[in-house]
């Protein structure tokens, strides 16, 4: 759970939602042709047989602010880094919008390039 706490009381959100919606963030994005999992999130996705959005996504917190570690694969003959800026700013704003959280880095990860 990653969580603050304001005036009201406390807000938490669980981890399984930040990767969800980060996950769905990243898939929307031009030149993305997957989400490249963990070996945990390869057995789990095995077990449940079906896959998951997840796959491939890590967020931490640090100084109350988030730090987000996605692992993609790209179509071929993309410019990479168009999709890299796209991503961050499509991640940021989605978060930062649903969740009222501030994010401050998003790492991406290139892992595989599909034809």
């Amino acid at each position: 759970m990653i969580g603050y706490e304001n005036t009201l009381g406390t807000v938490e959100v669980s981890q399984e939602y930040f990767a969800n919606l980060i996950g769905k963030a990243a898939s929307e994005c031009y030149g993305v042709s997957g989400m490249v999992s963990s070996t945990y999130q390869g057995f789990k996705s095995a077990i449940t047989n079906r896959d998951i959005l997840d796959k491939g996504v890590r967020v931490k917190t640090a100084d109350g602010k988030l730090i987000v570690d996605i692992h993609i694969a790209v179509t071929y003959g993309v410019n990479i880094n168009a999709i890299v800026e796209s991503i961050v700013h499509n991640v940021r704003y989605t978060v930062e919008s649903c969740t009222g959280f501030s994010v401050a880095k998003v790492n991406v990860f290139v892992d595989e390039m599909n034809s």
